[in-house]
């Protein structure tokens, strides 16, 4: 698989961070076609480069993410050739958890493959401890109402 981020521009409230996914041999399984299990990591991918390409610097350094719940929905199968693009984006977005939507879409005719909900957790670099984030990071993500 080789993702390139696209668009290279942050993700905004209004609109999903992008990426375009090549599917490859090792995706595809004895049925031939995208492993389910694949899926899983493309949701992975798409998540980490939303946080490299809307995070500043500082918040690299500081904090990572685990994640601590996923549930998928397989929709259609992926075949080997179909150009794939994951789209994500953040809904509620608490204080020390995050709910991360992804989608993923076959390009050629938009057609939505399968759906996932992820529930992930900061992380402080340093310590390894799960952490709060300011209220300008969770806003930056957010798309849906904050805890107070």
């Amino acid at each position: 698989m080789t993702p390139d981020a696209m668009p290279p521009d942050r993700a905004t409230k209004s609109s999903p961070f992008s990426l375009v996914i090549t599917i490859a041999p090792a995706d595809i399984d004895a049925l031939g076609h995208v492993n389910n299990v694949v899926y899983l990591r493309w949701a992975q991918d798409v998540a980490a480069a939303h946080w490299l390409g809307a995070a500043t610097a500082d918040e690299h350094a500081s904090i990572t993410w685990i994640a601590v719940r996923h549930e998928i929905d397989y929709l259609h199968a992926a075949l080997p050739g179909d150009e794939i693009v994951a789209r994500t984006w953040v809904g509620l977005a608490e204080a020390v958890r995050f709910e991360r939507q992804v989608e993923i879409v076959r390009a050629a005719d938009g057609k939505v493959l399968a759906r996932a909900r992820t529930l992930w957790c900061p992380v402080r670099r340093d310590t390894g401890r799960i952490t709060r984030v300011s209220a300008t990071l969770r806003d930056r993500f957010s798309t849906g109402p904050a805890d107070a």
